[in-house]
């Protein structure tokens, strides 16, 4: 997958999306000198951006997030550093969308600067394995959400089916049709597989445009 200046990863709770966008972070910043990770889960889910921060600052990557993030007030606001996602053109923004179109509510403020510079991926994180996404229709439907909310359709399928610690390059390969079949539902590529680093022996030229990932701590 070619990178765009902004790229958004949007998916339903559980989906592991916030884990895929810092990881894309870390191999984005291996390609360009300027990277922010811009954080738009205002809902307050239990992972966040944010408590990759001390691995930001290490990587030199920015962190744009809601100041009541990782506190137990649920109250959406818009930082205005976040506007810096579309009016500083040489920065590579990587966006981490709420879980549900309420969240994806709030990049409807973004929208219309995205898509006069046209130059952004919107990425659908999906994962077989959680309650309300099993099928591909509960899937697509979760999507299409998000899709109205944002004003945005979405250019791309990330396939992030897993078990938490107990995937196996089994519970992998086993997504893959599910998968295929939401990219195709969407009318849009799968461009993304992602696997832990230890089943990268398994699973290396058996599931396509593959993408290895760390798992992030959660700070409490």
């Amino acid at each position: 997958m070619k990178e765009k200046r902004i790229t958004l990863f949007c998916g339903h709770y559980g989906s592991g999306k916030t884990n895929v966008a810092v990881n894309y972070a870390l191999w984005l910043k291996k390609r360009h000198e300027r990277v922010t990770v811009a954080d738009l889960d205002i809902v307050n889910p239990y992972f966040r951006t944010k408590d990759s921060l001390p691995l930001f600052r290490a990587m030199e990557i920015g962190l744009i997030a809601s100041p009541f993030a990782n506190s137990n007030l649920d109250i959406p606001a818009l930082p205005q550093e976040m506007y810096a996602v579309t009016d500083d053109r040489g920065l590579y923004a990587v966006l981490d969308v709420g879980g549900d179109d309420r969240g994806a509510l709030a990049l409807g403020r973004l929208t219309p600067a995205i898509l006069e510079e046209g130059n952004y991926e919107m990425l659908a994180v999906v994962n077989r394995y959680r309650p309300l996404t099993q099928t591909v229709a509960d899937t697509v439907e979760v999507l299409r959400e998000v899709e109205n909310a944002a004003g945005l359709r979405f250019t791309g399928v990330v396939n992030n089916s897993n078990l938490g610690g107990e995937t196996t390059a089994g519970t992998v390969l086993a997504s893959l049709g599910y998968a295929e079949e939401v990219s195709a539902a969407l009318c849009v590529p799968l461009v993304m597989t992602t696997f832990v680093e230890n089943l990268k022996e398994a699973l290396t030229g058996r599931v396509p445009h593959p993408f290895t990932l760390q798992l992030q701590p959660k700070i409490q």
